[in-house]
Parts: C-alpha cells; sequence; structure tokens
C-alpha cells in the first residue's frame, strides 16, 4: 500500500506538472480548444490511441471477454479497430481542411458553419451531453482500480479522480490533455507489453489452454456465442462491431484532432501511429481469456452483494498473476490509462458547451475578443459542474458501467454519422435531410435499446448490446442518406 501511494504519488506530481505547461502554452479559448495546430503527428497518434483505448480497453472489457468469449473480442477488439480506421482515413483529410477554412473549433461548430445554421450546432450541443455517460463509466473504472490499489472508499477515490482531472484541463486545456496523454500513452504501451508477455507465458504453461477453455464452456470459442445476451448472432458480433467502430471516430475528442495539425500529410502520420498504437492496445482484451485459468470464480463475486462481477476481471487476473510490487505498477499505469481518456472527454464537452451551446445561446452583443473571453469562463464552469454530476451519480455506479456508458456515447456518435459523412463526401447535402436522419438515429437506437425485446419478442437479436441499436439506426439513416446525397450531386 505505501508503495502504491509513492508511485501514485509521483504520477500526479508528474501529470499536473505537464498540466502546467500545457496551461503556459494556452492563450485563449482557440487554443484551449484544439491548440495551435503545432502539435507534431506522432504525439497526436500517440495521444489519440491512449484516449481512445482508456478505462474500457485496460479495465472494462476484458471481462465481456471472459463471460462471452471469442464473438466479444471479435467485436470489441477486431471488428471495432477495422472500423475505426476506416473511418478516421476517410473523414479526417478533408475534415481538417475545412474546418481550416471555416475556422471550427468542435465538431458542433464545424457541422454548423457547414449547414450554415447556428440552430443545427446548438442542436449537437445538447446531444454531446449524452458524453457525460462515457465519463461516468471512465471515472466508475478508475474508482474501482484506485480501491483496490489504494485501499480508499469509492467516495475518496471518485474525489480524488474527479478534482485531480478536472483540475489540470481547468488550467491547461488541448495542450494539457496532449501532454499528459503522450506521458500516460508510453505508460500504456510499456505496461501492455508487460501484460501480453503474462498471457503468452500462461498459455504456455497452462499447456493445453485452449483445450480447458473449450472444457470449461464450448461457446467461449465459437465465432459467434450462441449462449451470450449480447454476441448471439453475427449481425451483432460483426456487422455491428464494425459500424460502431467506425461511428466512435466522431466522438468530440476523437475527429477534432484533425484539427490540431496543419497539412494532410501530418493527418496521415498521426492515423499510422494511432493504428499501430492502438492494436496492440487491443491484445489487452485477451486478458478475458487468460482469466479461466488465473483466477477462480470466488475472486469476481462482490463481498457485499454477493453477484458477480465481471468488471473485476483484469484487475484480479492481474493481482494473481504478478508480484504485489508489479501488480502496483500497472495498477498505477491503469489509471493513468483511464485518466488518458477522462481529459480528452472534457475537453470536448466543456468546450462544446461554451463554444456551440452558451455563445449561441447568449443574446448580447459582443465582439469576437468578448465571445472568447465569455467562452472561456463557461467552459470553466461546465468542467466543475460535469464533475460534481458525475460525483453524485457514480456514488451508486450503474450494474454494467461498461453498456452504461457505451449507450450514451454510441447515441451522440451515430447522430452525428449522417451529416458528417454527407458534408465531407457531397457538396451539397440538404440540412433538413441530415437533421432529420440524425433526429431518426437517435430514436432507433434508443427505442430498440429500452423496447426492443418487448417491440419484437420473437426476434434474436440482442437488444441489450448498444451496439446492435446503434448499427441499425445508423444502417437505416446513413444509407438513404447517402444514396440522396448521390442523386441531388
Amino acid at each position: 500500500m505505501t508503495l502504491a501511494w509513492i508511485l501514485f504519488s509521483i504520477y500526479l506530481v508528474g501529470t499536473a506538472w505537464l498540466g502546467w505547461l500545457g496551461h503556459k502554452q494556452t492563450g485563449d479559448f482557440s487554443s484551449f480548444a484544439i491548440g495551435k495546430g503545432d502539435i507534431s503527428p506522432f504525439s497526436v497518434g500517440v495521444t489519440l490511441a491512449a484516449a481512445t483505448a482508456s478505462a474500457a480497453t485496460f479495465i472494462i472489457n476484458p471481462g465481456f471477454i471472459y463471460v462471452d468469449g471469442l464473438a466479444a473480442f471479435m467485436h470489441l477488439g477486431i471488428s471495432v479497430f477495422l472500423g475505426f480506421v476506416l473511418m478516421l482515413s476517410i473523414l479526417s483529410f478533408k475534415f481538417r481542411r475545412m474546418g481550416e477554412e471555416m475556422k471550427a473549433l468542435t465538431i458542433p461548430d464545424w457541422i454548423g458553419k457547414r449547414y450554415g445554421s447556428t440552430a443545427f450546432s446548438l442542436y449537437f450541443a445538447f446531444i454531446n451531453l449524452l458524453t457525460i455517460a462515457f465519463i461516468v463509466l471512465l471515472v466508475g473504472g478508475i474508482s474501482i482500480v484506485m480501491q483496490k490499489l489504494l485501499g480508499v472508499s469509492n467516495v475518496t477515490a471518485l474525489l480524488i479522480t474527479l478534482i485531480f482531472v478536472t483540475g489540470y484541463v481547468l488550467f491547461g486545456g488541448t495542450y494539457a490533455h496532449v501532454f499528459t496523454n503522450m506521458f500516460q500513452g508510453f505508460l500504456m504501451i510499456f505496461i501492455t507489453a508487460i501484460i501480453v508477455w503474462s498471457g503468452i507465458k500462461l498459455m504456455s504453461e497452462t499447456g493445453d489452454f485452449w483445450g480447458m477453455i473449450q472444457d470449461k464452456d464450448p461457446n467461449l470459442l465459437k465465432w459467434v456465442n450462441p449462449s451470450s445476451k449480447l454476441y448471439n448472432d453475427y449481425f451483432s458480433t460483426y456487422i455491428s462491431g464494425f459500424c460502431i467502430g467506425a461511428a466512435l471516430v466522431c466522438q468530440p475528442h476523437i475527429l477534432t484532432k484533425a484539427l490540431y495539425v496543419k497539412t494532410d500529410k501530418a493527418v496521415r502520420s498521426y492515423i499510422l501511429v494511432f493504428a499501430a498504437t492502438f492494436f496492440f492496445f487491443t491484445m489487452l482484451l485477451m486478458a478475458g481469456f487468460w482469466a479461466h485459468a488465473a483466477v477462480s470464480p470466488e475472486q469476481l463475486v462482490d463481498p457485499v452483494s454477493g453477484l458477480f462481477r465481471q468488471d473485476l476481471v483484469m484487475t484480479q487476473y492481474l493481482q494473481n498473476v504478478f508480484p504485489d510490487w508489479v501488480f502496483t505498477i500497472i495498477s498505477v499505469v491503469l489509471l493513468a490509462a483511464a485518466m488518458s481518456t477522462l481529459d480528452g472527454l472534457l475537453v470536448g464537452i466543456s468546450t462544446i458547451t461554451a463554444n456551440d451551446l452558451v455563445l449561441n445561446l447568449n443574446k448580447q452583443k459582443m465582439d469576437k475578443a468578448q465571445q472568447m473571453k465569455l467562452a472561456m469562463r463557461a467552459s470553466h464552469i461546465v468542467l466543475i459542474a460535469i464533475a460534481v454530476m458525475v460525483f453524485f451519480i457514480t456514488l451508486n455506479p450503474p450494474k454494467l458501467l461498461g453498456i452504461f456508458g457505451q449507450a450514451g456515447v454510441y447515441g451522440l456518435v451515430i447522430a452525428a454519422v449522417p451529416p458528417l459523412l454527407a458534408g465531407i463526401l457531397f457538396e451539397k447535402s440538404s440540412l433538413t435531410l441530415v437533421w432529420g436522419m440524425s433526429i431518426l438515429a437517435l430514436v432507433l437506437h434508443f427505442g430498440l435499446f429500452f423496447g426492443g425485446e418487448a417491440l419484437f419478442p420473437q426476434s434474436n437479436l440482442a437488444f441489450g448490446n448498444p451496439g446492435l441499436t446503434a448499427t441499425i439506426g445508423l444502417l437505416l439513416t446513413v444509407i438513404p442518406t447517402l444514396i440522396i446525397c448521390k442523386f441531388k450531386n
């Protein structure tokens, strides 16, 4: 416990110092939001990989592989990776060029200017508040690790997390996000190598490792798991994974990375760095398999409620296969992994709320300098308000943090896909069309997620999987949008 506190304190001090360096680079609201275009492609690539992997990959998702096996790995790992990289390559180049011309700071800002509609920008600023669901997932994941690592209560873990991360984002903005994520990203690469090595070693020592998995449950090694509530058909497992991976590029803290650099060559470079790094991080999901050989089922039972906790799989695996001092080091890096995404989300949600919500609702006549000052103040207030809100939600977190976070963030991104794709791929695109399709995507996703089983009781589709419901919403809106735009151009 003493070592844990020493290492965690060193991490806090180092990150705070990087946040201070970010503060020194931040002169106005524009630099707070997207920097000054002087960030290196390598830094952007590692930052993006660290921000994308986060607590979901490092802490939460291995539990899904433990429960649902190969189908979950193919959905959350390979399918999502392929969709993500493809969509990032399609959107980033033109998004950067058009964003630079329009002086856009956020995705809602870009969309509003592309379609010439302040109201459309305001609509997306409200939808962006769904990001809070993913922030809850991250903070909840951080709390799980911190409680085991530092021996603190849930309340203490939440306070440390929210006060610290909100604090350095408050002062350093995008530069603090990039500087700290570079530091956190290299820590994550190092620890990923150690964990993957432990898994390979465990598999060789177990003998017939995959035979052992087969004996426990043959469905764990099937490409589609018939006993799973989430990955029980090819559509839910593969098509939805690919589509959701593509849609996730439209998160506020992901696509706007293209605005951090000034050339298409830089965009190409950071996408390559991202792809290599993120694929390496994806291999951590294999810990869900390795845990079957290293973790007893009793260790995954909550001592208070007596219920199975799949979100404990990764931490229990690490605790069982590594000496205490190595487990402590890895756990500190797991915290860094979660915080690397949390700070990016906080920059995104505070920037969007200030720039696209507060400024659009403000009726006072102001020049550009006054608007930027108001936006900066508003972004700080928003950061504090979100931290307070997330604190109270995570005092009693949802049962499955992964599903809760996915449902919210998937709704946000699928609403953004129709206007972004149409706006980038076609010169002429109708505001009425993309706005209507955006709303329809939201209605289909949340309607099927909460009521799909009741509406279609005879269906075998896994409506409890937000990836499935989001994919249905995506396909039924994006395909008609692209077809209609194609005929009009």
